[in-house]
């Protein structure tokens, strides 16, 4: 084989030893870094308190996401009105990852789950599974305090479902990457859609579909709660169970941008 059809081998076969990348682009794509971070926001590195005035802090929030995409999308992905993403790139950043997303400190940045080489651009939409085979694929630990209690909680959740997400909206842009360069995407988790938040208007509609805490309070034995997902099942009342479907869904976002999300 000569020298430039080695090359022209080379560049194309190497985004599949690595494992990474499902992608159509020409093999003479410039690459870059593509990194995957996961983010509980302060919500979760810091505490706070839920629209009933429980205030939270949380030990450890272990969770696992499996089969994170990210997508030049074109035309750009809406998870309001599009059914499909369109793109002729996409990098697998991870099959499967467990995380807790309390790791850290009060300031810890988001959570670095990998990264992988792809080619360069803008990675504008990104879909991923909240699921795991083996537990629970949300569990949460911690405290909750009011009025001079404190309840120690854990509380597992078992939501199998799968987000489809469009651009990621912050202060910062992020999935721009140059070539050569190192970028990232981002997995974020609005717990205050479980909880709701005080300094969210009452009407609000994040308080007006959260549960807060005191369905979960109201469970406690000995001054405990301690909750599998069999224990939600079957003591939370049918109005509270369809509602935290509903706030299942609502759980995963790209910083402050929507997702769709489906169950499996």
């Amino acid at each position: 084989m000569n020298r430039d059809r080695f090359r022209l081998w080379s560049l194309a076969v190497l985004p599949l030893l690595l494992g990474g990348v499902a992608c159509t682009q020409s093999p003479d794509a410039q690459v870059g870094t593509l990194a995957l971070e996961a983010n509980g926001e302060d919500f979760i590195r810091q505490g706070f308190t839920t629209k009933d005035g429980w205030q939270i802090e949380f030990d450890h929030v272990y969770t696992n996401v499996q089969d994170v995409v990210a997508y030049q999308a074109a035309p750009s992905f809406n998870p309001e009105t599009d059914v499909d993403i369109t793109a002729e790139t996409k990098a697998l950043l991870t099959d499967s990852a467990s995380l807790d997303l309390a790791e850290g400190d009060e300031n810890a940045e988001p959570i670095l789950v990998g990264q992988v080489e792809t080619p360069a651009g803008r990675y504008n939409a990104l879909s991923w599974k909240l699921v795991s085979e083996t537990e629970p694929s949300l569990r949460l630990i911690g405290t909750a305090s009011r009025d001079g209690e404190t309840i120690p909680f854990e509380i597992a959740m078992n939501p199998s479902l799968e987000f489809f997400c469009g651009d990621f909206v912050g202060d910062e842009r992020k999935g721009i990457l140059d070539p050569g360069e190192t970028a990232a995407v981002e997995t974020t988790f609005h717990f205050d859609h479980l909880f709701g938040d005080i300094d969210t208007p009452e009407d609000d509609i994040l308080n007006r579909g959260a549960l807060g805490f005191d369905p979960f309070a109201a469970l406690a034995e000995d001054g405990v709660v301690n909750l599998t997902p069999e224990d939600l099942e079957t003591t939370l009342t049918k109005s509270e169970k369809l509602q935290l479907a509903d706030i299942y869904k609502g759980l995963g976002h790209v910083g402050e941008g929507h997702c769709r999300a489906e169950e499996i």
